[in-house]
């Protein structure tokens, strides 16, 4: 998106999307926030254009499925949560977006589950994704959808979990999606057609895993939420294949992955949730546990090392990586270097069997703990390769009014960080900032050394640029109880030492930079998650809470009424009441924002005309709810 500093009203382009998870980069108060600071980033005489915004990776690296280039092993391709497909081209040094024509895929709750390269034509791979299957036959650079086939009879696509591609036919491939079954395509994509004779409930056609037999032409295996199906004649029919998939004499059902030995196709090892690993030698006719001790881990990778199918590595959701070189009848953990366990995807580079890659999934309170991991020793030790997709949940930015090119982030719970180069590299400045989780920024604006952070701890000062803090916190009652987090903090232009905080428990007012507080009357029973100062009336404040919409002062807060007329709908339940940002348009000034659970609206004062009685309009909506 390009930001053009000569029309600085860009409201019409700003959307919110309350849908968004915890991790997500930035937060609604962020966005708000940015669009407080672009006459800050964007003086007015800069040339319109001079400036875009770009992204390097995600800010959140939960990577879901991963492929290697049989041909060019250095190539691999990452597919993630809400980011779409990553591709390096140098064994994940570095990482590029290849996302153009991925629709509908950049966003909360779609994910890239699968993806597969045509051994045949390596350029050309597959994405099986929550918008169903993406093509690409320049190696990622574009991608087109090919969902005929893929849909119900109202049009709404299928969510496509595996793929595989038939390898002595490359143009057949089959998809399994979500609750719908096994669909095949014989043209490379362009047409899917059901092929779930035998899959029969929901919780069979819920395949969650797909394997193809590389010798025997049509066999293919299918991980259900049913546990396993098998087709021998190219997925006409399917018939159950699950004997033996129990623990303690319970019956594992959800089958999460599968692998086949390439030397010896017969046998077959299916991850299943709960139940560990489970390993046939007949092809599928019977099961064995094969992680004796273990078999109440959740598998959802596994991958057999192609020149020495004894070796396995089994990916978990909650214990990392486990290897086996004995085709699974002993597995010991391989995580030295993993700084998080939760392994989503598995895949070995074909030409140099000691080096495979995991995919790691983000957790929600560290988004920097994600990503990619690369062993060169056969998982004896991991070191992240994340150039490019590396990035914390980053909660709150300020940008020093005097020296622009020194910025700070608060990085939820890493605390804050410090840039002085516009952002290019980034230092920790959280010296005496005890561990907790900060939420938003204020910089001082006549001494832009002294910074204050609102935290899951109460507010914390800082006087030197952000190298210590010292907790601020006196008459913040119990800062360290979930009612009195501090959630938004507002600086009085024309008075720096005054200041407020909003808490789950209304605002508090300081008047000597934070020494001490008073709760102020009127909100202290309404959770404030935003609050903004008008700079040319200061005694006007503007609260935004948890569930009861906006509320204004026009004497410092003393006293406080509601500011709602056109914001808050009623119905069968209240809706724009939550209000997670407020800004003041700083070019002008009669122009305020409030992003809801409901989208952006504005609230214009009428200008030399005869007002309404109340003296206010009603906000419009420019933001809607998506």
């Amino acid at each position: 998106m390009d930001v053009s500093p000569s029309a600085p009203r860009v409201r019409a382009q700003l959307v919110i999307r309350p849908a968004c998870r915890p991790r997500c980069g930035l937060s609604l108060t962020t966005l708000i926030q940015l669009v407080v600071l672009l006459p800050t980033l964007f003086p007015a005489n800069t040339s319109a254009g001079s400036y875009r915004w770009t992204t390097s990776g995600p800010a959140d690296e939960d990577v879901r499925s991963l492929a290697i280039d049989p041909s060019a092993p250095a190539t691999l391709y990452a597919g993630t949560n809400a980011h779409g497909v990553f591709k390096s081209n140098n064994g994940g040094q570095s990482w590029t977006a290849v996302n153009a024509g991925l629709t509908g895929v950049l966003r909360v709750g779609s994910s890239v589950n699968s993806l597969v390269i045509d051994p045949s034509a390596p350029a050309t791979l597959y994405a099986g994704t929550g918008q169903g299957v993406f093509k690409s036959i320049n190696g990622g650079q574009d991608w087109t959808v090919v969902n005929t086939g893929l849909t119900d009879v109202l049009g709404v696509v299928y969510g496509v979990n595996s793929l595989v591609i038939d390898p002595s036919a490359p143009a057949t491939l089959y998809a399994g999606a979500n609750a719908h079954g096994v669909f095949k395509s014989t043209n490379g994509g362009q047409d899917w057609v059901a092929a779930n004779t035998g899959l029969t409930t929901p919780a069979e056609r819920g395949v969650q895993a797909l394997a193809i037999d590389p010798s025997t032409v049509g066999t293919l295996y299918a991980g259900t939420y049913e546990g396993v199906f098998k087709s021998i004649n190219g997925g006409q029919s399917w018939t159950a294949s699950s004997t033996g998939l129990t623990v303690n004499g319970l019956t594992i059902n959800s089958v999460l992955a599968l692998a086949i030995d390439p030397s010896t196709p017969a046998t077959l090892y299916a991850g299943a949730l709960g139940g560990g690993v489970f390993k046939s030698t007949n092809g599928g006719q019977s099961w064995t546990a094969m992680f004796e001790g273990r078999t109440y881990l959740n598998v959802y990778a596994f991958a057999i090392d192609p020149s020495a199918p004894a070796t396995l590595y089994a990916g978990t959701g909650d214990s990392g990586v486990f290897k086996s070189t004995n085709g699974g009848q002993s597995w010991t953990a391989a995580n030295a270097g993993l700084i998080n366990t939760y392994v989503s995807a598995l895949a070995i580079d074909p030409s140099a069997r000691a080096t495979l890659y995991v995919g790691v999934a983000a957790l929600i309170e560290s988004a920097a703990d994600g990503g990619v991991f690369k062993s060169i020793n056969g998982g004896q030790n991991w070191t992240a390769v994340n150039a490019g997709m590396t990035g914390f949940d980053v909660m709150a930015l300020a940008i020093d009014p005097s020296a622009p090119a020194t910025l700070y982030a608060g990085a939820g719970n890493h605390g804050i960080y410090k840039s002085v180069d516009g952002g290019r590299s980034w230092t920790t400045a959280s010296t005496g900032l005890l561990r907790s989780f900060v939420s938003v920024l204020a910089i001082d604006p006549s001494a832009p050394a002294t910074l204050y952070a609102g935290t899951y701890s109460g507010v914390f000062k800082s006087t030197d640029g952000g190298q210590s803090w010292t907790a601020s916190n006196d008459g913040l009652t119990n800062p360290y109880i979930i009612d009195t987090l501090v959630n938004a903090l507002a600086i009085d232009s024309s008075a720096p030492t005054t200041l407020y905080a909003g808490t789950g428990r209304g605002v508090f007012k300081s008047i000597n930079g934070g020494q001490s507080w008073t709760a102020i009357n009127g909100l202290t029973d309404s959770g404030v998650l935003a609050l903004a100062i008008d700079p040319s009336a200061p005694a006007t404040v503007y609260a935004g809470t948890y569930s009861q919409g906006v509320f204004k002062s026009i004497n410092g807060g003393q006293s406080w009424t509601d500011f709602n007329d056109g914001l808050i709908e009623t119905g069968a339940f209240l809706t724009n009441a939550r209000i997670f940002a407020i800004a003041i348009d700083p070019l002008a000034r009669d122009t305020l924002y409030a992003g809801t659970s409901g989208g952006v609206f504005d609230y214009e004062f009428a200008r030399l005309v005869i007002l309404p009685t109340d003296g206010r309009r009603s906000p419009r909506q420019v933001a809607p709810r998506r």
